[in-house]
Protein backbone atom coordinates (compact mmCIF):
# COMPACT_ATOMS: atom_id res chain seq x y z
CA UNK A 1 0.00 0.00 0.00
CA UNK A 2 1.41 3.40 -1.02
CA UNK A 3 1.54 5.89 1.86
CA UNK A 4 2.73 8.86 -0.22
CA UNK A 5 0.84 12.14 0.20
CA UNK A 6 -0.44 13.57 -3.07
CA UNK A 7 -1.56 17.18 -3.58
CA UNK A 8 -4.09 17.85 -6.30
CA UNK A 9 -3.88 21.15 -8.20
CA UNK A 10 -7.25 22.90 -8.29
CA UNK A 11 -7.75 25.37 -11.16
CA UNK A 12 -10.02 27.61 -9.11
CA UNK A 13 -7.22 28.29 -6.58
CA UNK A 14 -4.82 31.17 -7.13
CA UNK A 15 -1.06 30.59 -6.91
CA UNK A 16 -1.49 31.63 -3.30
CA UNK A 17 -3.47 28.61 -2.05
CA UNK A 18 -5.19 30.64 0.67
CA UNK A 19 -7.26 32.48 -1.94
CA UNK A 20 -9.37 31.50 -4.92
CA UNK A 21 -8.62 32.56 -8.47
CA UNK A 22 -11.90 34.48 -8.47
CA UNK A 23 -10.86 36.49 -5.40
CA UNK A 24 -7.49 37.28 -7.00
CA UNK A 25 -9.32 38.65 -10.07
CA UNK A 26 -11.56 40.71 -7.79
CA UNK A 27 -8.58 42.23 -5.95
CA UNK A 28 -6.70 42.87 -9.19
CA UNK A 29 -9.69 44.71 -10.65
CA UNK A 30 -9.89 46.90 -7.53
CA UNK A 31 -6.18 47.72 -7.80
CA UNK A 32 -6.81 49.30 -11.20
CA UNK A 33 -8.91 51.98 -9.49
CA UNK A 34 -7.67 52.12 -5.90
CA UNK A 35 -4.40 52.20 -3.99
CA UNK A 36 -3.17 48.92 -2.52
CA UNK A 37 -3.64 50.31 0.95
CA UNK A 38 -7.30 51.15 0.26
CA UNK A 39 -7.89 47.67 -1.23
CA UNK A 40 -6.23 46.03 1.80
CA UNK A 41 -8.48 47.96 4.17
CA UNK A 42 -11.63 47.24 2.13
CA UNK A 43 -10.93 43.50 1.84
CA UNK A 44 -9.32 43.15 5.30
CA UNK A 45 -6.14 41.55 4.01
CA UNK A 46 -2.47 42.55 4.24
CA UNK A 47 -1.00 44.92 1.64
CA UNK A 48 1.60 42.31 0.64
CA UNK A 49 -1.27 39.91 -0.12
CA UNK A 50 -2.94 42.59 -2.24
CA UNK A 51 0.26 42.96 -4.21
CA UNK A 52 0.62 39.19 -4.72
CA UNK A 53 -2.97 38.87 -5.96
CA UNK A 54 -2.59 41.94 -8.17
CA UNK A 55 0.43 40.30 -9.79
CA UNK A 56 -1.70 37.25 -10.65
CA UNK A 57 -4.30 39.53 -12.24
CA UNK A 58 -1.74 41.50 -14.27
CA UNK A 59 0.10 38.41 -15.52
CA UNK A 60 -3.24 37.14 -16.81
CA UNK A 61 -3.87 40.49 -18.53
CA UNK A 62 -0.50 40.33 -20.28
CA UNK A 63 -0.96 36.69 -21.31
CA UNK A 64 -4.40 37.52 -22.70
CA UNK A 65 -2.93 40.40 -24.77
CA UNK A 66 -0.55 38.00 -26.53
CA UNK A 67 3.06 38.36 -27.60
CA UNK A 68 3.76 41.76 -29.22
CA UNK A 69 4.72 42.11 -32.88
CA UNK A 70 5.50 45.83 -33.18
CA UNK A 71 6.05 47.72 -36.43
CA UNK A 72 6.70 51.13 -34.79
CA UNK A 73 8.32 51.37 -31.37
CA UNK A 74 8.98 54.19 -28.93
CA UNK A 75 12.05 53.90 -26.69
CA UNK A 76 12.59 55.79 -23.45
CA UNK A 77 13.98 55.26 -19.99
CA UNK A 78 12.80 55.85 -16.43
CA UNK A 79 14.80 56.34 -13.27
CA UNK A 80 13.54 53.82 -10.73
CA UNK A 81 15.51 55.18 -7.78
CA UNK A 82 17.38 58.32 -6.87
CA UNK A 83 20.56 58.55 -8.87
CA UNK A 84 21.28 57.08 -12.27
CA UNK A 85 19.45 53.77 -11.94
CA UNK A 86 17.52 53.41 -15.18
CA UNK A 87 15.22 50.92 -16.87
CA UNK A 88 14.30 51.01 -20.57
CA UNK A 89 10.68 51.13 -21.69
CA UNK A 90 9.71 50.06 -25.20
CA UNK A 91 6.20 50.90 -26.44
CA UNK A 92 4.21 49.79 -29.46
CA UNK A 93 3.22 53.13 -30.98
CA UNK A 94 0.41 51.67 -33.07
CA UNK A 95 -1.18 49.88 -30.10
CA UNK A 96 -0.44 52.87 -27.87
CA UNK A 97 0.98 50.88 -24.95
CA UNK A 98 4.27 49.72 -23.38
CA UNK A 99 5.28 46.18 -24.30
CA UNK A 100 8.62 45.76 -22.48
CA UNK A 101 10.39 47.12 -19.41
CA UNK A 102 13.88 45.87 -18.72
CA UNK A 103 17.62 46.19 -18.56
CA UNK A 104 19.74 47.31 -15.65
CA UNK A 105 20.61 50.69 -17.12
CA UNK A 106 20.38 52.43 -20.48
CA UNK A 107 23.36 50.96 -22.24
CA UNK A 108 23.50 49.34 -25.66
CA UNK A 109 23.56 45.91 -24.00
CA UNK A 110 20.43 46.78 -22.01
CA UNK A 111 18.48 47.65 -25.17
CA UNK A 112 19.83 44.48 -26.82
CA UNK A 113 17.80 42.52 -24.25
CA UNK A 114 14.56 43.77 -25.79
CA UNK A 115 15.48 42.46 -29.23
CA UNK A 116 16.64 39.17 -27.71
CA UNK A 117 13.22 38.72 -26.12
CA UNK A 118 11.36 39.86 -29.23
CA UNK A 119 13.31 37.37 -31.34
CA UNK A 120 14.80 37.73 -34.84
CA UNK A 121 11.59 36.75 -36.70
CA UNK A 122 9.65 39.65 -35.15
CA UNK A 123 12.58 42.09 -35.04
CA UNK A 124 12.78 42.19 -38.85
CA UNK A 125 9.26 43.67 -38.89
CA UNK A 126 10.27 46.73 -36.82
CA UNK A 127 10.17 49.56 -39.36
CA UNK A 128 10.27 52.67 -37.17
CA UNK A 129 11.80 53.68 -33.84
CA UNK A 130 11.09 56.95 -32.01
CA UNK A 131 13.73 57.67 -29.38
CA UNK A 132 15.89 60.36 -27.88
CA UNK A 133 19.38 61.07 -29.20
CA UNK A 134 21.10 58.68 -26.79
CA UNK A 135 23.87 57.01 -28.81
CA UNK A 136 23.60 53.63 -27.06
CA UNK A 137 19.97 53.22 -28.17
CA UNK A 138 20.80 53.98 -31.76
CA UNK A 139 23.79 51.63 -31.78
CA UNK A 140 21.62 48.78 -30.52
CA UNK A 141 18.91 49.53 -33.07
CA UNK A 142 21.40 49.62 -35.95
CA UNK A 143 22.85 46.31 -34.83
CA UNK A 144 19.60 44.43 -34.19
CA UNK A 145 17.14 46.09 -36.57
CA UNK A 146 19.17 47.88 -39.25
CA UNK A 147 16.09 48.14 -41.48
CA UNK A 148 14.31 50.40 -38.97
CA UNK A 149 14.09 54.14 -39.60
CA UNK A 150 14.89 56.43 -36.66
CA UNK A 151 12.84 59.42 -35.53
CA UNK A 152 14.25 61.49 -32.71
CA UNK A 153 11.56 62.32 -30.18
CA UNK A 154 10.36 65.92 -30.52
CA UNK A 155 9.74 66.34 -26.80
CA UNK A 156 13.29 65.37 -25.85
CA UNK A 157 14.62 67.84 -28.40
CA UNK A 158 12.38 70.64 -27.11
CA UNK A 159 13.59 69.80 -23.60
CA UNK A 160 17.18 70.39 -24.74
CA UNK A 161 16.07 73.75 -26.15
CA UNK A 162 14.38 74.59 -22.86
CA UNK A 163 17.66 73.83 -21.08
CA UNK A 164 19.43 76.24 -23.46
CA UNK A 165 16.88 78.95 -22.65
CA UNK A 166 17.39 78.37 -18.93
CA UNK A 167 21.16 78.72 -19.37
CA UNK A 168 20.57 82.12 -21.00
CA UNK A 169 18.30 83.10 -18.09
CA UNK A 170 20.94 82.15 -15.51
CA UNK A 171 23.69 83.92 -17.46
CA UNK A 172 21.58 87.09 -17.59
CA UNK A 173 20.91 86.88 -13.87
CA UNK A 174 24.65 86.68 -13.18
CA UNK A 175 25.42 89.52 -15.60
CA UNK A 176 22.88 92.02 -14.30
CA UNK A 177 22.56 93.78 -10.98
CA UNK A 178 20.02 95.78 -8.99
CA UNK A 179 16.50 96.25 -10.34
CA UNK A 180 17.32 94.58 -13.68
CA UNK A 181 17.94 91.36 -11.76
CA UNK A 182 14.59 91.41 -9.99
CA UNK A 183 12.72 90.84 -13.26
CA UNK A 184 14.55 87.52 -13.74
CA UNK A 185 14.65 86.12 -10.20
CA UNK A 186 12.13 83.32 -9.61
CA UNK A 187 10.87 83.34 -13.22
CA UNK A 188 12.24 79.98 -14.39
CA UNK A 189 8.83 78.28 -14.48
CA UNK A 190 7.22 81.26 -16.17
CA UNK A 191 9.88 81.35 -18.88
CA UNK A 192 10.00 77.62 -19.63
CA UNK A 193 6.28 76.81 -19.49
CA UNK A 194 4.17 76.95 -22.63
CA UNK A 195 2.39 80.31 -22.53
CA UNK A 196 -0.96 78.58 -23.11
CA UNK A 197 -0.53 76.77 -19.79
CA UNK A 198 0.23 79.91 -17.78
CA UNK A 199 -2.31 81.67 -15.59
CA UNK A 200 -3.25 85.28 -16.29
CA UNK A 201 -0.74 86.41 -13.67
CA UNK A 202 1.91 84.15 -15.22
CA UNK A 203 1.35 85.63 -18.67
CA UNK A 204 1.58 89.15 -17.25
CA UNK A 205 4.88 88.25 -15.52
CA UNK A 206 6.19 86.77 -18.78
CA UNK A 207 5.37 89.92 -20.76
CA UNK A 208 7.04 92.05 -18.10
CA UNK A 209 10.15 89.86 -18.11
CA UNK A 210 10.53 89.80 -21.90
CA UNK A 211 9.99 93.55 -22.14
CA UNK A 212 12.70 94.16 -19.53
CA UNK A 213 15.40 91.95 -21.07
CA UNK A 214 16.09 92.02 -24.80
CA UNK A 215 18.37 88.97 -24.86
CA UNK A 216 15.86 86.81 -23.01
CA UNK A 217 13.12 88.07 -25.33
CA UNK A 218 15.14 87.02 -28.39
CA UNK A 219 15.93 83.61 -26.87
CA UNK A 220 12.29 83.06 -25.94
CA UNK A 221 11.03 83.88 -29.44
CA UNK A 222 13.62 81.55 -30.98
CA UNK A 223 12.55 78.76 -28.65
CA UNK A 224 8.84 79.25 -29.38
CA UNK A 225 9.34 79.30 -33.15
CA UNK A 226 11.45 76.13 -33.31
CA UNK A 227 8.44 73.82 -32.92
CA UNK A 228 7.40 74.75 -36.47
CA UNK A 229 10.12 72.38 -37.70
CA UNK A 230 7.83 69.35 -37.24
CA UNK A 231 5.05 70.80 -39.40
CA UNK A 232 6.83 70.35 -42.75
CA UNK A 233 6.02 67.54 -45.18
CA UNK A 234 9.30 67.95 -47.09
CA UNK A 235 12.84 67.55 -45.74
CA UNK A 236 14.01 70.36 -48.03
CA UNK A 237 11.48 72.79 -46.55
CA UNK A 238 12.34 71.64 -43.03
CA UNK A 239 16.04 72.22 -43.71
CA UNK A 240 15.35 75.67 -45.16
CA UNK A 241 13.42 76.57 -42.00
CA UNK A 242 16.25 75.32 -39.76
CA UNK A 243 18.85 77.33 -41.69
CA UNK A 244 16.74 80.48 -41.33
CA UNK A 245 16.30 79.75 -37.63
CA UNK A 246 20.04 79.28 -37.18
CA UNK A 247 20.76 82.50 -39.11
CA UNK A 248 18.64 84.25 -36.48
CA UNK A 249 21.32 83.39 -33.90
CA UNK A 250 23.93 85.59 -35.58
CA UNK A 251 25.16 88.51 -33.46
CA UNK A 252 22.84 87.50 -30.60
CA UNK A 253 25.56 86.11 -28.30
CA UNK A 254 23.40 83.14 -27.34
CA UNK A 255 26.05 80.45 -26.85
CA UNK A 256 23.66 77.78 -25.45
CA UNK A 257 21.46 78.17 -28.55
CA UNK A 258 24.48 77.90 -30.86
CA UNK A 259 25.42 74.66 -29.06
CA UNK A 260 21.85 73.40 -29.49
CA UNK A 261 21.93 74.18 -33.24
CA UNK A 262 25.13 72.15 -33.64
CA UNK A 263 23.44 69.23 -31.86
CA UNK A 264 20.50 69.42 -34.29
CA UNK A 265 22.90 69.47 -37.23
CA UNK A 266 24.66 66.32 -35.97
CA UNK A 267 21.37 64.46 -35.57
CA UNK A 268 19.57 65.89 -38.59
CA UNK A 269 18.74 62.57 -40.26
CA UNK A 270 16.67 61.37 -37.29
CA UNK A 271 14.84 64.72 -37.11
CA UNK A 272 14.19 65.17 -40.83
CA UNK A 273 12.85 61.62 -41.18
CA UNK A 274 9.62 62.78 -39.50
CA UNK A 275 8.83 64.77 -42.66
CA UNK A 276 8.20 61.57 -44.65
CA UNK A 277 4.49 60.62 -44.65
CA UNK A 278 5.27 56.95 -43.87
CA UNK A 279 7.09 58.07 -40.71
CA UNK A 280 4.21 60.08 -39.27
CA UNK A 281 3.61 58.60 -35.83
CA UNK A 282 2.15 60.40 -32.85
CA UNK A 283 5.17 61.72 -30.96
CA UNK A 284 2.68 63.14 -28.47
CA UNK A 285 1.64 59.58 -27.72
CA UNK A 286 5.18 58.77 -26.56
CA UNK A 287 5.15 61.72 -24.17
CA UNK A 288 1.63 60.85 -22.98
CA UNK A 289 2.71 57.29 -22.21
CA UNK A 290 5.74 58.57 -20.33
CA UNK A 291 3.63 60.93 -18.19
CA UNK A 292 1.23 58.14 -17.22
CA UNK A 293 4.15 55.83 -16.44
CA UNK A 294 5.65 58.43 -14.09
CA UNK A 295 2.35 58.57 -12.17
CA UNK A 296 2.32 54.76 -11.88
CA UNK A 297 5.94 54.85 -10.81
CA UNK A 298 5.23 57.26 -7.97
CA UNK A 299 2.40 55.03 -6.75
CA UNK A 300 4.61 51.93 -6.85
CA UNK A 301 7.68 53.44 -5.16
CA UNK A 302 6.54 52.35 -1.70
CA UNK A 303 6.70 48.65 -2.59
CA UNK A 304 10.34 48.62 -3.70
CA UNK A 305 9.43 45.66 -5.89
CA UNK A 306 10.82 46.06 -9.39
CA UNK A 307 8.86 43.14 -10.85
CA UNK A 308 5.65 44.74 -9.57
CA UNK A 309 6.55 48.10 -11.10
CA UNK A 310 7.26 46.47 -14.48
CA UNK A 311 3.94 44.60 -14.41
CA UNK A 312 2.11 47.81 -13.45
CA UNK A 313 3.63 49.72 -16.36
CA UNK A 314 2.71 47.11 -18.98
CA UNK A 315 -0.69 46.07 -17.57
CA UNK A 316 -1.98 49.59 -16.83
CA UNK A 317 -2.45 50.20 -20.56
CA UNK A 318 -4.32 46.93 -21.16
CA UNK A 319 -8.09 46.54 -20.85
CA UNK A 320 -9.47 45.11 -17.64
CA UNK A 321 -10.15 41.39 -17.60
CA UNK A 322 -13.76 40.30 -18.11
CA UNK A 323 -15.56 39.71 -14.85
CA UNK A 324 -15.95 36.00 -15.50
CA UNK A 325 -12.19 35.41 -15.72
Amino acid sequence: MCRAVRVERLDWLAHNPRFTQRFAMHVGALCREMTNKAVAEAERIHESTVKDLDKIYMRKQIARAGAPEPRAIGVDEISIRKGHDYRIIVSDLELGRPIWVGGKGRTEADFDLFFAQLGPKKTVHVELAAMDMWKAFRNSLNKNAPQARVIFDKFHIIRHLGDALDEVRRAEYRRLAGEDRTFIKGQRYTLLTNSENLSLDGRASLRKLLKANKRLNTAYLLKESFGQLWSYQSEAWARAFFERWRDGLKWQRLKPFEKFAKMIDRHWDGIASYCSPENKVSLGLVEGLNNKIRVLQRRAYGYRDEEYLKLKIVAAFLPALPRDQ
